[in-house]
Formats: structure tokens, sequence, C-alpha cells
């Protein structure tokens, strides 16, 4: 029996007409700007919805990003920006909020949030309404990144109270916005993120997929179909196979990566871009991240042709191990050698002159701190190594090859197998939109074989069919 799956019909009618894009796909943000204004516009110019990343990147440049798009697009496709967590900066999420409402983005990505922070709630109610037909209107749309079903069930619900009484009484919305904020889910929708580059808890996308799908369906069951938050899936998702399947599990759309980094339009150097083209599936390695490094949270980077992994992992040994830099010369003098001479390539105290001149024009406190406590110091000179080692990549610096951070999942291994020997195999070749339509029309031609060789079978079907598993969910 032929049954045909066109890939336009994949996942959720609500999420591509809530966004108003051609299909249920999504390239999310990347640190530090790898997802550019080039990958954003082209996104745009194809139909499809992309997320600019703000993390790591200076005020100015970030706005000079985001008046780039606005002018090479100009309104003919949507975008957004990528909010990312700063629990002891908040001052960073305003300043992006800030942004996102004086150029009016409609859209914005959160990414790393454990919980509802006032500037993202303050971005959701602005400019919230009720319609002709009593139905709120919130015009600007959230799409949370989680890995953790406790978190998902935040974004599930509406903002916290407190912070909406907080917001209102400073006036930062009005007192219309505060009444119908209890009549608004935090998220328009929720993206699973399984084991991907970067920040990740390497989850199994089968067991938390479902789990928050369900989770949505029991807290939402009385809302309408299409006004429920959608459920994406990232993390992964470097074939057809791979996204064929969260579909069939009752993804309402995908997000993808680590394979639009390997792209023309990725904000990256060449340098990197060949090195990526290379990776297989089992050349990625953990890492501390440098944005939370006393907290030891990890990150997923590429550990093919590179020593950032092992070197990374040594820093934060010894700052464990260490109440300051002087301590550290003292109990093993060959490894501080090693340390100024093999991943800074100069002296601790040059480094650290850097870092004060960094900190001390953003947030002159750190320098306070670090100054009165060693151990600071000794964490605000180490990180300065992740962040060094993420420009060296960007920028393409061939004498720092060695200490490349370059963050990235298994899924680029995993498409780079799959364009073997095709016209996308160089990535001078790959463009953003194009990764897209063969993932996604890979995906359908997959479903259109796999129900039509199921459907033609004689043996009865089940009684009931498990919840979700539809190819054209609608949420």
């Amino acid at each position: 029996m032929d049954v045909a799956v066109d890939a336009h019909a994949l996942g959720s009618e609500g999420f591509r007409r809530r966004y108003g894009v051609r299909l249920a796909y999504v390239a999310g943000s990347m640190y530090r700007g790898i997802s550019s204004p080039d990958m954003v516009v082209r996104m745009g110019e194809a139909g499809l919805l992309a997320f600019l990343g703000t993390g790591g990147l200076a005020s100015a440049r970030l706005t000079r990003a985001v008046d780039d798009v606005c002018q090479r697009l100009g309104g003919r496709g949507v975008f957004g920006l990528n909010l990312l967590a700063a629990p002891s900066r908040p001052v960073d999420e305003e300043a992006v909020v800030d942004l996102c409402l004086a150029r009016d983005i409609s859209a914005v990505e959160t990414s790393a949030f454990v919980t509802v922070t006032p500037p993202m709630v303050r971005y959701r109610l602005q400019g919230v309404r009720e319609g002709r037909d009593g139905e709120v209107v919130a015009p600007r749309r959230i799409m949370a990144k989680v890995s953790r079903p406790e978190v998902a069930r935040l974004f599930l619900g509406p903002p916290p109270e407190p912070i909406v009484r907080q917001l209102r009484e400073t006036g930062r919305i009005t007192e219309d916005e505060a009444r119908l904020a209890r009549r608004v889910t935090m998220a328009d929708s929720i993206t699973v993120e399984a084991d991907s580059g970067g920040h990740t808890d390497q989850r199994s996308a089968l067991t938390l997929l479902p789990d928050i799908l369900r989770l949505r369906d029991e807290t939402q069951s009385q809302v309408p179909s299409g006004r429920r938050v959608s459920i994406g899936a990232a993390g992964g998702l470097g074939t057809p196979e791979s996204v064929a399947a969260v579909f069939l599990i009752g993804a309402d759309y995908v997000l993808t990566g680590s394979v639009n980094q390997c792209t023309v339009e990725a904000g990256t150097s060449e340098l990197v871009k060949e090195m990526l083209q290379g990776v297989g599936t089992a050349d990625t390695a953990m890492a501390p991240a440098g944005d939370m490094f006393q907290e030891g949270a990890k990150v997923q980077v590429v550990g093919r042709g590179t020593l950032f992994a092992p070197r990374g992992r040594k820093l934060y040994e010894l700052y464990h191990q260490h109440a300051s830099w002087e301590e550290l010369v003292r109990s093993d003098p060959r490894v501080a050698r090693q340390i100024e001479e093999r991943y800074f390539g100069r002296g601790f105290e040059e480094v650290w002159q850097e870092t004060r001149a960094y900190y001390g024009a953003r947030y002159p406190e750190e320098v306070e701190r670090a100054e009165r406590q060693p151990r600071r110091k000794l964490a605000l000179v180490f990180r300065r190594y992740f962040s060094l080692s993420s420009r060296w990549a960007q920028e393409g610096k061939e004498s720092q090859r060695v200490n490349f951070q370059i963050q990235c999942g298994p899924a680029l291994g995993a498409w780079n197998r799959c364009v073997r020997g095709t016209a996308l195999e160089p990535w001078r070749s790959r463009h953003v939109d194009q990764v897209a339509d063969v993932l996604m029309g890979g995906a359908a031609d997959l479903l259109s074989a796999t129900v039509g060789r199921y459907a033609s079978r004689t043996s009865p079907l089940p009684a009931t069919v498990p919840a979700g598993s539809s190819t054209g969910r609608q949420s």
C-alpha cells in the first residue's frame, strides 16, 4: 500500500501557524554568534525559523547583529534571539530583553534556565491583551529549551505571581498585563533537549521526550489542541532516521544545532569547519563549562584533534585541589609551568591582568572579590582559558588548534556519514536551509515507506495505539 507523508505535514500544524513557517523545523541558537546573522537570514528567506546566538557577545556587537538581520530580512521572514540564563549576572538577561523589546523581536529561545526569572516574565507579558473572542493574545513568544520534567513544568504554567506583582509594582508591566498573566503559559513551545552539543545532561530522547509530552497533555488536558504548548525535540538529530523517530514519538517540531555549525553560514572559522567535516559519532567528549566553571556544569565538545577537553578537566581538578595560584606553584611547579606555557602561552600574572581588565569594565565587583579571595582569582583566570579557547577556534588561530573549544554533539558525526559521497559532503556545499530540507524530506520518505509497509500487513492492529504516535500531531 502506498502512503505519502509530506515533509510540510510533519509535526504540528499549530506550531507552523504560530511561527509562520513552512516546516516544523528550527535552527537553534549557538554560543558567541555561531548561529550568525547569515544563518538567521538564510533560514528566514527560506520560510524557516532560526535563533541568533547571543551568549558571549558584547552588547554593541549583538545590537549590530540584530539590526543587520532586521535590515536584510526586511520583514520577509521570522527570526528570534537566544535568551541565555545568567543567574550570577541578571543584568545580562535584562540587556537582551531590553534589546528584544526595543527592536520588537517577537520570539526568544531560552537556554540553561532552571527557574523562571523577572526579565523573562517581562518579555512574555509586555503587550499581552484580550482578543475579540475573549482569548488572551500574547504577541511575544518563548521557546524554552529544557532537559528536565520539573523545569518543563515551570514553562507549562503561568508566570509566577510574586514576579508578576514585582514587575507591576515597579512599573515594568501594566495593570492589565498583570491581570491577564494567570491566563498565559510561560512558553508557547518547549524544546526537549537530549544528547546535544554544549550544555547537556546527555539524556535519551527516547525516554525524555515521551515523558514531557505526557506531562504537557496531563497539565493541559482541558486546553484545545490548537492552543496547547508545542513540544519539540533537540539533540542527536543528524539524520532523516532520527528526525523521523522523534516525529513518530509525537514531537511537534524538531530543533537542530550541531549539524548547522558545519555550514557556510555558521559564524566560525574555516579551520573549525574543516575539522567538523571529519567528525564521527564517537569523536566528542565532555568538559567543564567555562560559564559555570565553579558550579561544575559540563559541555559536550569535539574531542578529535584538540586537547581542550582533558586540559579543561585538569584545570577544574586543580581549582578544587588548591586555594590559590601561589599554592599550586609551591606544590607542583612543573604543572604550573605547563599551564602557563601550553594552555595560555604566557604567565599567570599577565593572564590575570587581562582578566582583571575585562571584568573591571563590566563587573567591577568580581575584581574586588577576586582580589580579596585568592581562590576566586584562580577560578577567574582558569575561566579565561575557556573563553580564549572558544575565541581561538572562531578566529581559526592555527597556532592554538590544540586548544580549540568546539561545542558539538554526536549528531554531526551521524550527518557526516549520512551525506558521505553526496554533493553535501564538503562543508562549502552545505547551506543551513538545505540541511533542513534534506532532514525533513528524508524523514517524510522514511515514514511513507514505514507506514506503507505496516499498513499492507494483514494482521489486525492492536486495540489501542499509544498517545503521541501520529506523524501529524496537532498542538
